[in-house]
């Protein structure tokens, strides 16, 4: 999936060139989420402190990895290659951690809610898009069972509509031009202390504790410009 900065105002690491022409990073600090994570209907307390654990160590990786690329040095540059090599490593696995990282501060960010339907704007554009709520939960969550990784609800701004997309690594697949509103983890971690195999019934508690007015300011934030 293709990420906008969506979350501009709250990205705290820039990427720069120095005077001597080496890039620089700032490292990247895990996100603060709400306490109400901690007391939602099914998704329990364990699951969520283990399920941190594991963002805060895409977001290790992620500092690791930008540490590498900014101090690869010029014997490193003259051995890439697309079989093997490490500039080719490094950039990679960067895309999975960095999308490890956004995938679910946009996770954790929309969780400890309510549930129930979406705001006005964002129920228009489902309707629109979808025909009707449910049926936009139906392929949210047949989708959420088909996948091996992610599912995202996006606004596909050449397409001008909502659509779920399906991932099955934290950086696949792309999809040009859209940037999601909600994201829906299904690696087994996000459910299987408290639902086994069970992956429909972690699907419905999911949207039983989404917070609707986060998933708008999503929205808002991506289509503020047409």
């Amino acid at each position: 999936m293709l990420l906008k900065n969506n979350l501009k105002s709250e990205i705290i690491f820039l990427l720069s060139i120095r005077k001597d022409n080496s890039m620089q990073f700032t490292k990247y600090s895990p996100k603060t989420f709400s306490n109400s994570l901690y007391s939602m209907k099914g998704i329990s307390k364990k699951t969520i402190e283990e399920h941190l654990k594991l963002y805060q160590g895409y977001v290790t990786k992620y500092n690791e990895i930008m540490e590498r690329l900014v101090n690869l040095g010029d014997d490193e540059y003259s051995k890439a290659n697309q079989t093997y090599s490490l500039v080719r490593e490094l950039k990679v696995e960067l895309t999975f951690a960095y999308g490890g990282v956004v995938n679910h501060e946009i996770y954790f960010g929309h969780l400890g809610g309510k549930g129930g339907e979406p705001t006005a704007g964002v129920l228009k554009q489902v309707k629109k898009d979808f025909g009707s709520f449910e049926t936009y939960k139906k392929d949210m969550k047949a989708t959420g069972i088909a996948a091996r990784g992610w599912v995202w609800t996006a606004w596909n701004s050449r397409e001008m509509r909502l659509f779920n997309y399906l991932g099955d690594a934290q950086n696949t697949f792309p999809v040009w031009y859209s940037t999601p509103i909600v994201a829906l983890d299904t690696y087994e971690h996000a459910y299987f202390i408290d639902y086994g195999v069970n992956r429909g019934s972690y699907i419905d508690a999911f949207f039983e504790n989404l917070d609707w007015n986060t998933v708008a300011k999503n929205f808002e934030v991506d289509t503020e410009y047409l």
